[in-house]
């Protein structure tokens, strides 16, 4: 009777402190991370902290008709799934790879304990979706775009107090996010400390899948891997065809070269970002080509490794090499050899920014890639990004996108266009794009914002 009146104690204290942080009380530490999503838990989906219902799980027709879309995506992230659980299963937890609904396609888990994972929502099937459960590993992460890890009482809802979950996107070949992968445990003794091991684990595993994914996609062409300028920083990943035009690239890539798919389409060279090296793509290697390459119009470099196409890599014979095309290494760049970054010094000038400022204004619906923005201020790519951020104090890429959600915001309250119109009138690919973007910026939807103004 003792310890389910102490538990009682915990939930309703748990749930009375939920609920004042998001009206606004003074943030604990260690809740920081989580407030906005406690936040948004108690006045978007007006969820309840004492609800104790189970996570729903769902059939097998229901989960068969999410899956299959994705099958493509689970196949290629099995390799990684079981590496990393060799690593967590001895501590109790369970992996899951989820849509981006929040529910689990695939899993990784104990079938010992299978009853009590799935009385716990942490099984194939389970949803997670922040709309549903509140703030958690990978609803949280499906909503803000960026690992997240929750651990034990940062769960909005109570009943989740002894859960402690950890979840990384994964964005597929068109920048967008697919999936996230998660691990979690239940278990009231783990520490936070123990527990922030794993959620690193998982990040590095949901790189790694990602990478598979791509380069599955595009095992026809040339795979340019490029080594992070900053060790913490992702690494970027082209696809070159035959012309050395640029033709895939993931979020890393799309976003440090500010790439979409209508500069994709039209045909941007490789050539207008890094310095010539045409010999590198007519070599015959059948393993990775170590290269460094030059940023176009600098004396800055970048490590790198060069994957032939799947039809010259599947000439050998050998069973390591037909794999070669598709094993994540991104990871094995050696950023050691990076040459320290050169100290930025003053910034553009005035009439560099104002031209800068004019061009944004009357191309903002068009794809504007750097090397445009670079050309309008008359300064190779590379300083021209570095100076850009040391007088706007955003890089180009977030310039931007401010500058398309503040015309967008414009357009809501001036017109009555619908919002799939105003997203492609303001440059975003589609009506979900600005409305990632647009809630990031100011914590509100387009069509909330629209309301609200009406």
């Amino acid at each position: 009777m003792e310890r389910s009146a102490s538990s009682l104690d915990t939930i309703a204290g748990h749930a009375e402190h939920v609920c004042s942080v998001a009206e606004g009380a003074t943030l604990p530490p260690g809740i920081q991370a989580v407030s906005s999503s406690w936040q948004r838990s108690a006045k978007k989906y007006r969820l309840d902290p004492l609800d104790s219902k189970a996570p729903r799980i769902l059939t097998s027709s229901e989960l068969k008709q999410l899956r299959e879309p994705l099958g493509k995506l689970i196949f290629s992230a099995q390799e990684e799934m079981d590496e990393l659980y060799k690593v967590v299963r001895e501590a109790g937890y369970t992996i899951l790879l989820c849509d981006s609904s929040g529910v689990a396609v695939a899993h990784r888990g104990d079938d010992a304990r299978a009853s009590q994972f799935e009385y716990w929502g942490t099984w194939l099937g389970g949803v997670w979706s922040e709309e549903v459960e509140g703030t958690n590993g990978i609803g949280t992460c499906i909503v803000e775009e960026r690992p997240v890890t929750v651990h034990r009482s940062q769960h909005f809802r109570s009943r989740h107090i002894n859960l402690s979950c950890s979840g990384a996107p994964v964005f597929g070949v068109d920048g967008r996010l697919i999936a996230v992968l998660d691990v979690s445990a239940i278990d009231p003794e783990l520490s936070e400390r123990a527990h922030a091991l794993t959620g690193a684990l998982t990040i590095r595993s949901a790189h790694a899948i990602e990478e598979r994914f791509f380069r599955e996609q595009f095992r026809r062409e040339w795979i340019v891997a490029v080594a992070p300028p900053e060790r913490d920083a992702p690494g970027m990943l082209l696809a070159i065809d035959n012309n050395q035009r640029i033709v895939g690239a993931n979020r890393a890539a799309r976003t440090s070269l500010m790439l979409d798919d209508r500069g994709l389409r039209a045909g941007t060279s490789l050539w207008s970002i890094f310095e010539r090296d045409v010999d590198l793509f007519r070599r015959r290697d059948r393993s990775d080509i170590s290269a460094r390459l030059l940023i176009a119009g600098s004396n800055d470099s970048r490590p790198a490794l060069v994957t032939p196409p799947d039809h010259l890599v599947s000439a050998s014979s050998t069973p390591t090499n037909c794999n070669l095309h598709t094993r994540p290494r991104l990871g094995s760049i050696d950023i050691s050899m990076l040459p320290p970054a050169p100290q930025a010094h003053g910034g553009l000038s005035p009439g560099a920014m104002r031209r800068l400022r004019e061009y944004v204004e009357v191309h903002l619906d068009e794809s504007i890639d750097l090397s445009m923005l670079a050309r309008v201020a008359g300064l190779s790519v590379h300083h021209f990004a570095r100076q850009f951020r040391q007088s706007a104090g955003v890089t180009p890429h977030v310039y931007l996108t401010q500058k398309r959600v503040e015309r967008a915001q414009e357009m809501l309250v001036q017109t009555d266009l619908s919002l799939a119109e105003i997203a492609f009138t303001v440059g975003f690919f589609d009506q979900g794009h600005l409305a990632r973007h647009f809630r990031h910026m100011l914590g509100t939807t387009p069509r909330e914002f629209r309301w609200s103004q009406r």
